[in-house]
């Protein structure tokens, strides 16, 4: 058999998601782009393929302009290809056909702006695929992009083959697609290039491809395509002991030395760009790929959704946010800036495994995002206020959306909860509270307890994700049934009816009538409790009540009670209280949460992972009800800032 070299396409990606902190953007920057750049910028005769996010590059430009103009020089020596994709890292099979088109022509623009070429190839964030992105691409002049080896297989192709590129058609477009060698990545983590790829060499000598589809002759056409984040630090690092490790060396020398071993290797590696082999290489066998992703054992973006509620909420609040910027006419300017607002929320972070819709902070950045682009599609000063049933989050089932100058109050079904509470001044979601065991978090979502039961919200643990744990055998968790909607008006009341449950469950006997109406600002709900049994029953009501803020450190969030003379006291436990004042610091705004019943007060903040989530405010009312007897109570809650 002729012995050929390895095509070897190397090529180097990272991202930064919108709302991280500057330390997060100048980590990825130190440890993972200049050591690459810089380190491959001395070896002129290595190639390699290159993709930044927008919102990445858009940082380096401005604090490290001379990484930029390195990467212009190497592309205007050939040494370097840039390649698009969406400017913010959009999940693409999630957003619209038009969101897809306008984010990648954003990004060909910045692209073609700084380097001075216009990208040929497009990167799909998680590579995560749907067939229909090859319409979507082609419309956006790419002619190529890449999936893993793992996906290649999934078309039927035998593992030999999955070194070679392919074709794939949606709607008569076609597009090329290169295989990213992932177990190579994994090898060079723990090896040296030369290991890996003289292994990898001797692999390749020995099988022989017949190729019908070029002719009846030997394929040479081998192509080992990586994009490789983390090199081993030495040949011997894997000599070295869990107890023993190595020494950690700098970025630069092992860089250094990863470019120097395949300057070495050109007799049997030779690198090439993607752009210069879709010109030369002929009779590519087509394909056509499975809804997949490069985390095979992940699950798709659309089951992701469904299993997490608080990513199907940004989800929900993007479609709706791009629904109300399609209906926006006549001023382009504000609309493109509306658009813009809506592609940095459309993120993949939040919408593939692995942990990135878990901090808040992005969550936030994404949601204050899709406030931004709502208040843009609202002419200013003629806003009216208005009432809506939506099915909002696809669940078939309709919610009650509220909206009014200052704020947006969206209220579920199931609890007869609040889901989302937009403070629109500050651009802030307070219902961004995360999950909990049965679901998002919500605002009033009611509980019946036992009489005796002990509400202690201990604090000694920081990381304590459930401070007060409700039993379901012991207790109603209202919050869990599905209220009946009762009377809506269009002026911003609408109100709902929990009946009498069961027998079997706890304090089945217990009718809940809810109302909510906003009105200029404030935002109140009233209760009424009746006992239908004709035995007396007693028990506490918790109309529990999750808001997230910036964190739970007195530097972001403080909370006050009201005492007998309406003055502000440190919150304590078994107090009574009317009202709870709640400081956001952070965002320099005020909530004033006022009870007609004065009630003990239990708060904790809530975390996931270490990440803080939201702060739980359980306002404790103990109640005693005859047969026919009622109890009725009205909170409101007033926001200013």
């Amino acid at each position: 058999m002729k012995d050929t070299k390895i095509k070897l396409i190397l090529g180097s990606h990272a991202h930064v998601p919108s709302g991280a902190g500057e330390s997060e953007f100048e980590y990825v920057y130190e440890n993972k782009m200049r050591p690459f750049i810089t380190n491959l910028y001395r070896y002129s005769k290595i190639q390699a393929v290159l993709h930044y996010s927008g919102a990445l590059l858009n940082w380096a430009e401005r604090n490290h302009p001379e990484f930029i103009m390195l990467i212009e020089d190497m592309v205007s020596r050939k040494q370097a290809e840039v390649i698009g994709g969406g400017f913010y890292e959009p999940c693409f099979p999630l957003i619209s056909q038009q969101d897809r088109i306008s984010q990648i022509e954003f990004m060909t623009t910045y692209l073609r702006k700084h380097f001075g070429k216009r990208p040929q190839g497009c990167w799909l964030p998680s590579m995560v695929w749907e067939q229909n992105l090859v319409s979507s691409l082609c419309a956006s002049d790419m002619s190529y992009t890449f999936l893993s080896q793992d996906q290649f297989l999934l078309t039927g192709m035998k593992k030999n083959e999955t070194y070679t590129p392919c074709i794939t058609e949606d709607q008569g477009k076609l597009i090329v697609v290169f295989p990213v060698s992932l177990s190579i990545e994994k090898e060079l983590a723990r090896k040296s290039f030369s290991q890996v790829f003289i292994n990898l060499k001797k692999e390749f000598d020995k099988e022989i491809i017949f190729d019908n589809d070029a002719g009846g002759q030997y394929s040479d056409a081998r192509y080992v395509c990586i994009f490789p984040e983390k090199i081993s630090a030495s040949e011997t690092s894997a000599m070295h002991s869990a107890a023993q490790p190595p020494a950690q060396e700098a970025g630069d020398i092992v860089w250094n030395r990863f470019f120097e071993e395949i300057s070495l290797s050109e007799n049997y590696v030779v690198t090439m760009l993607p752009a210069k082999i879709i010109k030369s290489h002929k009779n590519l066998k087509k394909r056509s790929f499975p809804d997949s992703s490069a985390f095979m054992d992940s699950v798709s973006p659309r089951r992701f959704l469904i299993d997490n509620a608080d990513v199907n909420g940004i989800y929900s609040k993007m479609i709706f946010t791009s629904m109300l910027i399609n209906q926006l006419k006549g001023d382009k300017i504000r609309k493109l800036s509306a658009r813009e607002e809506l592609w940095k929320a459309q993120d993949s972070c939040f919408f593939t495994p692995g942990g990135g819709h878990l901090p808040a902070d992005l969550r936030k950045t994404a949601y204050s995002s899709l406030i931004r682009a709502e208040k843009l599609t609202r002419e200013k000063g003629k806003f009216t206020p208005s009432h809506i049933q939506y099915d909002f989050d696809f669940d078939a089932m309709k919610e009650f959306l509220f909206q009014d100058a200052h704020i947006n109050c969206y209220v579920q079904p199931k609890g007869a909860g609040i889901f989302e509470l937009d403070f629109l001044p500050i651009d802030w979601n307070y219902l961004d509270c995360g999950l909990s065991d049965s679901g998002r978090r919500t605002a009033f979502a009611d509980a019946l307890l036992p009489a005796d039961a002990i509400i202690d919200c201990d604090q000694s643990d920081p990381n304590q994700t459930q401070p007060v744990v409700f039993n379901a055998e012991t207790s109603r968790l209202c919050y869990n049934e599905l209220y009946e909607p009762v009377t809506q008006d269009r002026k911003g009341k609408s109100c709902f009816k929990l009946p009498a449950g069961n027998s079997g469950i706890p304090y089945s006997g217990i009718e809940i009538n809810k109302c909510y109406s906003l009105k200029k600002d404030v935002l109140s709900v009233s209760y009424t409790l009746k006992n239908t049994k004709s035995s007396a029953q007693d028990f506490i009501f918790i109309p529990e009540i999750n808001l997230s803020f910036a964190g739970s450190c007195e530097d972001c969030v403080r909370f006050y009670f009201s005492d007998e003379q309406g003055k502000d006291t440190q919150p304590e436990k078994q107090k009574l209280t009317n009202s709870v004042k709640i400081v956001d610091v952070k965002n320099e705004a005020q909530i004033q949460i006022s009870s007609t019943i004065a009630f003990s007060c239990c708060i904790a903040p809530i975390f996931d992972n270490s990440f803080y989530q939201a702060s739980r405010i359980l306002p404790v009312f103990k109640i005693s009800l005859k047969n026919d007897e009622s109890w009725s109570n009205s909170f409101s809650l007033k926001f200013s800032n």
